[in-house]
């Protein structure tokens, strides 16, 4: 569910009004997209487990998410909501077309939110009844029940509006071969685990009004590629055979700042670093076990180790920007070895002379899963020491970052270390709902007072003060359960070319999305 976004531009049949505006020709430009952006299987919106920054080029959204976590018209250009929460009318921003050319009407709006109910993110529109095509440009959302998180729901990567008859047409090639959005790229082509290629959509006129240009985007074409190694990322930036880095780990950041050629900027973080814990796998059934081992991740040791000093520790599941952050003190999961050491020793795992603890006659040994980009190793070598000082012995095993997903879905991890990058509450219903057991639910929790409190925060909201209410009561109790250890909230730099980019003064959303890429431009 978490989230980013990589595309390209397919040149299309340009209207005269649009040929007046166009920009020159030789704009392209090459991104390396961030190293949980990749492996996407395909650009279909409906079918996505995970997206990336070329989504949000290919496809717009009927809301505009700023940095702010503000929401401003894009597709819709205004909005109105019925006092009890029960029903919601967009109104459609008039001459949008699709791709293909078809234009967005309200009728469209209903097709595909009737498909989106067949994906793996229905629950964001599982409190819509209907949609009721008042006109062409008129959309009602008539509600089961209010939904204070719909316009959140709207702007996300994942609502990204298709052309639903496209996706039904195409079926399984659909997001290989053609994406058809209306967004102000096209999908020239796209290689698994390799790159993405989007050309200029050259009728594009319904920018966000957080978008400064208000015609086609300045760049003709656009490469995402996908590296695993921030090493040879970082190389290409600095040779030249990239133009910019979406995603900057910290160890590069004083070399950026050196190199006289290339800028680095930061926007505020939306990513969690975290260990999920099986809960179903010995010897963490036990809770005490689970809670010494989040207890032995030394957060602040990571942070000035492994990142530098740059970004925070985390101390629970959800970034501290948001209110639900907020959860009782005392249940906040900070690094305390004397107490991880003393509820070993209270569940039975006695330490060794090798200084492993052991049961039974049985080590206390553990796989610890990983993926393979360079951060993630270095993090996990880390995590594994931490764990050794109290005498949980853990094993690494790494997986190609493209494929850890369908590992996880066996249900076979006992720890891991990864990373999601969302700034909603509703990501704890995500990674820990009874339902998403394997992935995403990869700690395989599954509680019952938790689905309660997750179906009060999920579906029990009137307004948004008692959703914030009722999601804090949600992640208060799961992170009281200990299916997950925190560890670190990076910030988000990027890096380019100054030499040969012109940037944005400031990024308008949570990440580098089609709002901003349309104002990107080559130096002539």
């Amino acid at each position: 569910m978490f989230a980013r976004i990589r595309t390209s531009i397919l040149a299309a049949s340009v209207s005269a009004a649009a040929l007046m505006t166009l920009p020159a020709a030789g704009q392209e430009a090459t991104f390396v997209l961030s190293t949980n952006e990749v492996g996407i299987p395909n650009y279909n919106p409906v079918m996505a487990v995970n997206t990336n920054t070329a989504f949000s080029m290919i496809y717009d959204t009927l809301v505009a998410q700023d940095a702010d976590l503000s929401f401003h018209p894009f597709l819709a250009e205004s909005w109105d909501e019925a006092p009890d929460g029960m029903s919601w009318v967009f109104h459609l921003k008039p001459g949008v077309k699709f791709h293909n050319g078809k234009p967005l009407t309200a009728a469209v709006i209903a097709k595909w939110i009737e498909l989106f109910r067949k994906s793996e993110n229905s629950y964001m529109v599982d409190a819509v009844d209907r949609v009721e095509a008042v006109d062409d440009l008129t959309a009602k959302f008539v509600m089961k029940h209010p939904e204070p998180n719909l316009l959140f729901n709207l702007s996300s990567s994942f609502m990204g509006v298709p052309d639903p008859d496209a996706i039904t047409e195409m079926g399984d090639n659909y997001g290989i071969s053609e994406a058809v959005g209306t967004g102000p790229f096209k999908l020239e082509s796209f290689t698994l685990g390799q790159e993405t290629v989007l050309v200029r959509n050259d009728d594009y006129a319904w920018e966000s009004p957080l978008s400064a240009n208000k015609g086609p985007a300045k760049l003709e074409r656009i490469t995402f590629r996908e590296m695993a190694e921030d090493s040879t990322a970082f190389l290409e930036l600095k040779s030249g055979g990239v133009d910019a880095l979406l995603s900057v780990p910290t160890d590069y950041i004083d070399q950026i700042k050196a190199e006289p050629t290339l800028a680095l900027f930061s926007i505020p973080g939306q990513e969690v670093y975290y260990m999920p814990i099986n809960v179903t796998r010995e010897p963490f059934t036990d809770i005490k076990v689970r809670q010494a081992a989040a207890l032995a991740i030394n957060q602040k040791e990571i942070l000035e180790n492994v990142f530098g000093g740059h970004g925070a520790v985390a101390n629970n599941f959800l970034i501290s920007a948001l209110p639900e952050s907020k959860i009782d003190p005392s249940l906040d999961i900070s690094y305390d070895p004397a107490k991880a050491n003393a509820l070993l020793d209270e569940a039975g795992w006695k330490m060794g002379a090798d200084g492993v603890r052991a049961k039974d006659g049985k080590p206390l040994s553990v796989a610890l899963w990983t993926q393979s980009d360079s951060i993630f190793r270095r993090l996990t070598e880390v995590v594994q020491a931490q764990l050794k000082a109290v005498g949980i012995d853990a094993k690494i095993t790494t997986f190609d970052s493209s494929t850890i997903r369908d590992q996880y879905k066996a249900g076979e991890q006992q720890l891991a270390v990864r990373s999601y990058f969302w700034n909603n509450a509703d990501i704890v219903d995500w990674f820990f709902g009874g339902d998403r057991l394997g992935y995403p639910n990869i700690s395989m929790f599954n509680d019952p007072k938790a689905e309660e409190l997750r179906d009060k925060a999920m579906k029990g909201s009137k307004t948004q003060d008692e959703r914030v209410q009722n999601f804090t009561a949600y992640h208060a109790y799961v992170t009281s359960q200990f299916p997950y250890a925190p560890i670190y909230q990076p910030e988000q730099n990027m890096a380019y070319n100054k030499d040969r980019l012109v940037m944005p003064d400031r990024i308008h959303g949570t990440s580098v999305t089609g709002v901003d890429m349309v104002d990107v431009s080559v130096k002539e």
